[in-house]
């Protein structure tokens, strides 16, 4: 299974567990196995770097799991959670992008201190008269 360019984790490490899933169905929800979970233990995984499993163990913990019960199908439930697993490994992998600090331009900044002045005059005018004696 293909989780980004560079990863690949083999379904052999991926366990697949059925098992009967809630909700309606009639007579057919009570007799077929149609919930999927795949789980998946990323500390025993030969795929992953150690750098990637501690990745993935920070974000995500030490097992993923991806559960799947929106069809009557069990294979296409199966399909489901299997790219659930994939997506939510693939945004544990991800690197997010260093955050470039950035300043207001001089027009918002002057925009801004005028929007302070209008609201100080705004709030002064709303009090009492001061009674000096």
């Amino acid at each position: 299974m293909r989780v980004t360019s560079n990863v690949a984790i083999p379904l052999s490490e991926v366990a697949v567990r059925v098992s009967r899933s809630s909700g309606p169905g009639g007579q057919h929800a009570n007799v077929t196995a149609s919930r999927v979970e795949a789980v998946f233990d990323v500390e025993a995984s030969c795929a992953l770097s150690e750098t990637q499993k501690r990745q993935v163990i920070a974000r995500a913990g030490p097992t993923m799991t991806a559960v799947a019960q929106d069809t009557r199908s069990q294979a296409r439930n199966r399909e489901l959670a299997l790219e659930r697993l994939r997506d939510r490994l693939a945004a544990a992998l991800a690197v997010p992008r260093k955050r470039r600090p950035t300043r207001p331009s001089p027009g918002a900044e002057e925009r801004r201190l005028e929007e302070k002045r209008l609201r100080s005059k705004r709030k002064r005018a709303r009090r009492p008269p001061s009674t000096d004696e």
